[in-house]
């Protein structure tokens, strides 16, 4: 009967402040219900008010409003003041800052270049520095160079800001989630005082610029939960715009933004099953659900993100470093390439002469030069190697495979064509045979062999254009061709793989056995002279939005599967992380240098990892009490509630964030675990902050108010006391090492594995 009370009440109009406040007392069946729901709005709170509506209450809200705010007020104060304090200390390039401080330069430049991650956060970063009077002529080519006169503190100080906002958005989660001030102050005390986050927050990096828009989507997505009591308002359409907006700017910042998307995903289609249940919604009102939800999940940020890509290729209309990552159609579209604007022969034909791209990532150009493979390594014949720059030596002519000269209109080389490949400047044919490649031994050999024309059967390649036909053409730049080697059936291979100083750190070139399609195995016509062919404009030829969008994520995550640990390069592993196995070095070595080390707080990563366990065995004493049909107090049925729902919301984000770096196959870096780790904390909070309300369970009033009490300001003087300790990592150490004598890092390397 009350929960059929309850339901019918559930559907009358309302004062808002009665709707906000009221207290509900749920039934065993209600535990169960989405992650966040109206019915639990604010009945775990710190403050409960009469839901009456009555004069008298307003004082108390008006109480509990202005110290709510006064609260805010100062978890963002210190907040900004922890993450602004030295901002442009170290004066010099630190870490990653080479990199993503050198993509903003190129965005004031108009400098297309290539870089791994989707564009917003180096965008941002490069607007922050215009704004800030940064001119974009800083080179950042490596850590420690002097910044001088140049403003870098804009692009610095726009990183902090949003770093900033980290801890209040976590604040403002658990509150939301648990109704609880208690926990959201100790979520918002772990990340203030958490070293690591300062670090990571305090330079020219995406990081900072990332947790802050996944911040911002789980935000929203929480907020958009609560107003579900009133579907399509203003607040519901704006928390779900805002969510959506959120996720393209997270993923437009680094492809880890996918693990919020599925965040909200999940949550999302909780949700939906959530209202087809409600038998007092049509299917109508069900259906408009579901499409506001495609709007503004599915469709606004897609348009956001893909608007992204469009201003990212409306601003770096320049040649830059980045040209050669991309095929020859892409590289047409740059004002300054060899490619832009210019004419050529529109398909190949005997007699051209032509250079040939190889189209995986870095693949370079089939290249050739007068040196010969040293003794020992294969035939000692002519090297041939890809080369990634123009260069002269990257010409070759097209032959026929009987060397007969030609007059009048030159034939056209069609797919099945066997051809010879001459080099131009040394007059050798591109030639195989089944000596052992230079690197890749299951590969053969590939050479220069004969001279002025003059070979063997070895130099005879057969022109295959992927997915055409007997007799289709080849074009230039648009065809993608594949060489077939005549004698041994190999198939012409960029390995990506660099030669030793003998063949002058290019790229080894082979012919694979293995003969499926693969990009390094496919080519490209890119340069193509002819004089006896017409010549079309090139502009004819270049890619439509569509095609470059496409072609950028190719690369993109070409890169990125290409990111392999280097020789002796530390390459960090997921489990290091939850532990503080191992930090980074953002600045400086050695005792005369001012050295930034990026860790986080042991106290505050350990009592987290210690709250992950703590938080499984509640929720799972908590589930065996309810199956068991054991009836607790109401205040236990509404704790269970919170670890369950806003709890398992919290553990679910961390482990999107955190589980799938143990399957990627790149190199991996320990600051990839900070998104993960502010879910951490927000469970840390929630979790501990239960644990101490239920102190009267071990004794009696009021020895369980003064553990309540008491474990507050333990916890409280344990993060500030060990944030005092461990400061310097974030702010700047000089002098002895923490190993030495009068260090004042002394006594805190508590890890072997630490290195500062």
């Amino acid at each position: 009967m009350a929960k059929e009370e309850c339901n019918s009440q559930w559907h009358k109009p309302r004062d808002p402040f009665a709707v906000r406040n009221r207290k509900v007392f749920p039934s065993p069946e209600q535990t169960h219900k989405s992650l966040i729901t109206p019915e639990s709005k604010n009945k775990q709170g710190d403050n409960t008010f009469p839901s009456n509506g009555s004069s008298a209450d307003f004082p108390a809200r008006r109480r509990v409003d202005s110290s709510n705010t006064l609260l805010l007020i100062v978890v963002t104060g210190l907040s900004f003041a922890t993450r602004l304090y030295k901002i442009t200390e170290p004066p010099h390039v630190c870490w990653d800052e080479t990199h993503f401080g050198k993509m903003g330069s190129y965005y004031i430049n108009r400098t297309f270049f290539f870089d791994v991650h989707p564009p917003l956060g180096k965008m941002l970063i490069a607007l922050a520095g215009y704004m800030t009077g940064y001119d974009g002529t800083f080179p950042f080519v490596k850590p420690g160079d002097k910044y001088e006169h140049h403003n870098y503190w804009g692009m610095r100080g726009f990183c902090a800001v949003l770093g900033s906002f980290l801890p209040v958005f976590a604040y403002l989660i658990v509150q939301e989630l648990s109704q609880s001030h208690t926990a959201a102050i100790i979520t918002a005390t772990l990340l203030i005082f958490d070293t690591g986050c300062i670090t990571i927050s305090q330079y020219i990096l995406l990081d900072p610029i990332l947790m802050f828009f996944i911040m911002a989507a789980v935000l929203s997505m929480v907020k958009f939960n609560q107003q579900s009591y009133r579907p399509f308002t203003a607040p519901w359409w704006l928390w779900l715009i805002l969510c959506g907006g959120a996720l393209a700017c997270a993923l437009g910042v680094k492809f880890v933004g996918l693990f919020v998307i599925l965040l909200v995903g999940l949550n999302t289609v909780k949700d939906l099953w959530r209202i087809l249940g409600d038998l007092s919604l049509s299917l109508i009102d069900v259906a408009k659900h579901f499409l506001a939800r495609v709007a503004g999940l599915i469709l606004l940020p897609l348009f956001l993100y893909v608007t992204i890509f469009a201003v990212h290729f409306v601003l770096l209309n320049k040649s830059g470093p980045g040209d050669g990552f991309f095929s020859s159609t892409f590289q047409s579209r740059l004002i300054g390439n060899n490619l832009y604007n210019v004419s050529m022969p529109e398909y190949l034909a005997y007699g051209s002469t032509i250079t040939v791209k190889n189209l995986r990532i870095a693949g370079g150009y089939l290249h050739s030069h007068w040196h010969l493979y040293p003794e020992g390594v294969g035939a000692k014949q002519q090297q041939v190697t890809a080369y990634l720059h123009k260069d002269h030596n990257n010409m070759w002519l097209v032959r026929k495979p009987d060397n007969d000269t030609q007059s009048g209109s030159p034939d056209l080389v069609r797919h099945g064509d066997i051809i010879r490949l001459e080099h131009k400047e040394t007059t050798r044919n591109l030639h195989s045979h089944l000596h052992q490649a230079p690197l890749t031994k299951k590969h053969f050999q590939v050479t220069g062999y004969g001279l002025n024309g003059t070979g063997d059967t070895n130099d005879l390649w057969q022109v295959e254009v992927c997915g055409g036909r007997k007799g289709d053409l080849v074009k230039v730049l648009r065809s993608k061709v594949r060489f077939l080697h005549r004698a041994t059936g190999c198939v012409l291979y960029s390995s990506g793989k660099s030669l030793p100083k003998w063949g002058w750190e290019q790229v080894e070139v082979t012919c694979s056995p293995y003969l499926k399609e693969t990009p390094s195995s496919q080519w490209n016509i890119e340069d193509h002279i002819n004089p006896r062919l017409p010549n079309i404009s090139l502009s004819l030829l270049k890619p439509n939005f569509l095609e470059i969008l496409l072609e950028s994520h190719i690369v993109m995550i070409r890169g990125n599967s290409g990111l392999k640990p280097k020789d002796n390069e530390m390459n960090s592993k997921p489990w290091h992380w939850p532990i503080n196995y191992q930090g980074l070095r953002f600045s400086g070595v050695n005792e005369t240098e001012y050295r930034v080390y990026l860790l986080g707080n042991p106290v505050v990563w350990w009592i987290n990892l210690a709250s992950l366990g703590l938080y499984l065995i509640v929720v799972a004493l908590a589930s065996v009490v309810i199956q068991r049909g054991i009836s607790p107090q109401q205040k236990r049925i509404e704790h269970s509630d919170v670890l369950r729902g806003g709890g398992g919301l919290l553990l679910l984000g961390w482990l999107l964030h955190y589980v799938p770096f143990y399957v990627m196959g790149r190199v991996l870096y320990y600051h990839h675990y900070f998104p993960a780790m502010l879910f951490s904390s927000m469970l840390t909070g929630v979790t501990l902050d239960i644990l101490l309300r239920n102190a009267d369970l071990l004794l009696r009033q009021p020895y369980s108010d003064w553990l309540h009490r008491g474990g507050q300001m333990v916890l409280l003087f344990t993060i500030l006391y060990s944030f005092h300790l461990f400061h310097p990592l974030s702010y700047g150490m000089t002098g002895p090492l923490a190993h030495e004598p009068g260090s004042a890092m002394a006594g805190l390397k508590w890890m072997d594995s630490w290195e500062f």
